[in-house]
């Protein structure tokens, strides 16, 4: 197994984001990066790793906390890719000990030799894109995989030692009943997952799913079903013994989601591959959205890369709606501190009719989405944020 290196004289911290954008097929949901062309997996990954060289002073040497590869199909690469990545992250950052380190995999990828050649390596947490375990529904979200695949999949990974598994579930499906998904809650909770992140299904311009509803083949789910839906996983995983520490995301205590709780709470990270994100707390910049964009670019030393510096009021704005997803909400010390007094009366004053309402909870410092105020956290976030 891999070591990678320690360094305890470092106190801030930081996460690394690797895109892996190859995907056998697409889902037709996904608006995400993704490419299936596995002819450019050898340059893809030695971009990577002279992509690391070439921006690693934009976390300002600050120490290596969670590693997430991401995608696309993560568990497309091999042991192989795998290993020279870590050797080149090893010689390129400083990493915290016992630092989380997350792969994102697809039930049908998981074998028995692929997770031995994969517990070799420093993974520590796995990610899986179950989205259900109704063998229709994932005819008709066109996953690679089936219920008995997911089973299997979580089983090898218990087998080997990897007990710190998040798997993906989404509810709001064209036709799905309040039954169904209950079924699928009760099916995930019986396999003693301790980290489950529930999406209801959107439909995003320029994927199949949204010309699909557009041409009127299918319909979405009505508003009072949605509502139920998410009213009912909340109550079932809460009485299971879950956490609800973001608005998609539970976990039992201990096995929250590192990686993302740093981008809910501003933490730098940098984020390699195309399509890739990264932020600093100064600016956010992003990679080009082209896989052969990509590679040129880093090829010529020169990855292709857009972004935004970040004024007072854009903080101010991250701040406000990543904490309020989470279980420990704005805390009013904190606006005043790094943005002013100005903008920690500007916060109080939106947030008082929610207070009044009881969507919003004040506990002294801490102001926090109420269980009511969840389920319509879109529009309370919004009015929470400073427009000119």
């Amino acid at each position: 197994m891999l070591s990678l290196p320690q360094n305890i004289n470092h106190y801030q911290m930081a996460g690394l984001y690797i895109h892996v954008p190859f995907c056998t097929k697409r889902c037709i949901y996904c608006d995400f990066f993704s490419n299936t062309e596995m002819k450019y997996k050898s340059s893809y990954v030695e971009s990577i790793i002279k992509e690391m060289a070439l921006r690693k002073d934009y976390i300002e040497g600050e120490e290596i906390e969670t590693i997430y590869f991401g995608g696309g199909t993560p568990s497309l690469l091999s042991a192989t890719d795998f290993r020279d990545l870590f050797e080149a992250i090893q010689q390129t950052f400083i990493i915290k000990e016992k630092a989380e380190i997350t792969l994102e995999a697809n039930p049908d990828d998981i074998t028995e030799s692929s997770v031995k050649n994969l517990c070799k390596l420093p993974f520590n947490r796995v990610s899986m894109g179950v989205q259900s375990f109704n063998d229709n529904d994932l005819h008709f979200l066109n996953r690679r995989h089936d219920s008995r695949e997911a089973h299997q999949a979580i089983k090898l990974w218990k087998e080997n030692d990897i007990h710190n598994i998040s798997i993906d579930l989404i509810y709001g499906l064209p036709g799905q009943t309040i039954e169904a998904w209950i079924a699928n809650i009760n099916e995930a909770l019986t396999l003693d997952i301790p980290h489950i992140s529930a999406y209801m299904l959107t439909y995003e311009k320029g994927t199949p799913l949204y010309r699909m509803l557009q041409a009127g083949k299918i319909k979405s789910a009505d508003d009072d079903l949605s509502l139920a839906s998410f009213s009912t996983l909340i109550k079932m995983l809460t009485t299971a013994g879950y956490i609800h520490y973001e608005i998609s995301n539970f976990a039992r205590r201990g096995f929250f989601s590192q990686h993302n709780s740093s981008y809910w709470t501003g933490k730098k990270y940098l984020g390699l591959g195309p399509a890739a994100h990264s932020y600093n707390g100064k600016n956010r910049q992003w990679n080009v959205a082209s896989l052969p964009k990509y590679i040129e670019g880093i090829k010529n030393n020169q990855p292709i890369t857009s972004g935004e510096i970040l004024n007072l009021f854009t903080r101010y704005n991250d701040y406000v709606i990543t904490r309020m997803r989470t279980m420990w909400g704005v805390k009013l010390s904190d606006i005043q501190k790094n943005f002013g007094n100005n903008l920690k009366n500007y916060f109080l004053k939106t947030a008082q009719p929610y207070i009044k309402e009881q969507f919003l909870i004040q506990n002294e410092d801490t102001i926090k989405l109420s269980e009511r105020g969840i389920f319509v956290s879109d529009g309370i976030m919004s009015d929470l944020l400073y427009v000119d």
